[in-house]
């Protein structure tokens, strides 16, 4: 049976999802962008701070649920640039350990949700 994970620490979704569902140990998270869980707001203006708040959002789940970065065994990030690769990876790697972190794609894409330039899911497990 699903369990739902929700938390005020990490935005309202914006259309018919829950922010995470938990199946026996596996942790499935909706793709996470930079809105402040406190303000609604966009952040917006610079690509490491868009990406650090996703990441942020994601880590507030993760802990909702009894877990943390070391449980995230896949992240599939979507940016609307690929030329802003390098700065999202050196934000996304500075919340895990190089020798333990999980699998990944990124890819790029048309559009995003409110047409941010960065959403990040992940799948984690006890």
């Amino acid at each position: 049976m699903k369990q739902i994970i929700n938390t005020k620490n990490a935005p309202a979704p914006i259309g018919p999802y829950n922010q995470a569902i938990l199946i026996k140990d596996t942790l499935y998270i909706s793709g996470q962008i930079p809105l402040d869980p406190i303000t609604g707001k966009l952040v917006s203006g610079d690509i490491k701070q868009e990406t650090k708040q996703s990441m942020e959002n994601l880590k507030a789940i993760l802990l909702e649920a009894g877990m943390d970065f070391e449980h995230v065994v896949k992240s599939s990030i979507f940016l609307s640039d690929m030329n802003q690769f390098s700065h999202v990876n050196e934000v996304y790697g500075s919340y895990f350990n190089a020798e333990t972190a999980p699998a990944r794609e990124t890819v790029e894409v048309a559009n995003l949700p409110k047409f941010v330039n960065v959403e990040i899911s992940m799948i984690a497990v006890k």
